[in-house]
């Protein structure tokens, strides 16, 4: 039994004729009428009525015509599955919180273009929020996400910690707080301060380290990537998760340096996360995968 067969039926019943069915599958009447009397005698059964006025399903054929259009329905869903699984292989979307470290993530998605070149990577930056919802919602494949230690991680997600670090001051190798071995918080109070604007872990962490009390100027910008920037042209320092600093090309041409903070031990972790439902996509999970392997290469080469 062929699938075409069972369209040939369907197309007769539908039409009412065996000629109009032809012409709309393209193909000639004696053709069609040939692979019907062999599905006919597959079966066992007459499902045409055939009359010098013309073809119609047989009472036989009646009984057996919703498992045929069930049978299309099926392979159809198939069809459509199988398409939509190749187009979301062609593209992997990853959502991550702009603390998620360019040294890691470089070298991550070169990795995975090398052994995918067909596939696309899109890297969405958002807040940790907005990032769970598009998890949840299949908008997103994979999530970057910081949290702090002792945090709860939520139950929908399946959850792998990639990186584990310290808050540390970064700043312009020529600020005073870079004479400096550590930072305290008199230190930071006295400089201008670029904030991560609420929403991110960072700006939850500064909070609670400043108790409340504020720098003499401050900026609130959206992510550790502006951060550092701001901190290179020497507008202030900030406070983000050390291997956000460590390997970036802006430390490595000299740019920005760091300093842990005085009597603090607060740990700072960067996670890859997916939807604890569903299967997630061939790429997708390719993709996880290399970020774990380069995240234990970054640990081992990394001070």
């Amino acid at each position: 039994m062929r699938i075409e067969q069972l369209e040939y039926i369907n197309a007769v019943t539908r039409l009412g004729s065996l000629r109009r069915a032809a012409e709309e599958l393209h193909i000639s009447q004696p053709a069609l009428s040939e692979t019907v009397r062999n599905l006919e005698r597959e079966l066992g059964v007459d499902l045409l009525d055939r009359k010098r006025s013309g073809a119609k399903i047989s009472d036989e054929g009646s009984e057996l015509l919703p498992h045929i259009v069930g049978v299309l329905d099926a392979v159809d869903r198939l069809r459509r599955a199988a398409r939509d699984q190749h187009l979301t292989s062609r593209m992997v979307r990853l959502g991550t919180v702009n603390a998620a470290t360019v040294p890691l993530l470089v070298p991550t998605v070169r990795a995975f273009r090398a052994a995918h070149p067909d596939t696309q990577v899109e890297v969405v930056g958002a807040q940790q929020a907005e990032i769970h919802r598009a998890l949840l919602e299949g908008s997103l494949d994979l999530g970057l996400v910081n949290y702090l230690r002792g945090d709860d991680l939520p139950p929908d997600f399946h959850t792998t910690e990639l990186l584990r670090g310290r808050p540390v001051v970064c700043m312009r190798p020529d600020s005073p707080l870079a004479a400096l071995r550590t930072v305290g918080v008199a230190d930071l109070l006295g400089e201008p301060l670029i904030v991560m604007r609420a929403g991110y872990v960072m700006h939850r962490y500064l909070h609670r380290l400043l108790a409340g009390r504020a720098p003499y100027f401050s900026y609130s910008t959206d992510g550790a990537e502006m951060g550092k920037l701001m901190v290179a042209e020497g507008l202030g320092a900030t406070v983000l998760p050390d291997y956000s600093v460590l390997g970036d090309p802006l430390e490595r041409l000299g740019a920005i340096t760091h300093r842990p903070l005085a009597d603090d031990d607060t740990e700072v972790l960067l996670v890859i996360q997916r939807r604890q439902s569903g299967t997630a996509p061939h790429a997708a999970r390719d993709l996880h995968q290399i970020f774990i392997q380069h995240a234990e290469s970054y640990h081992r080469t990394t001070p």
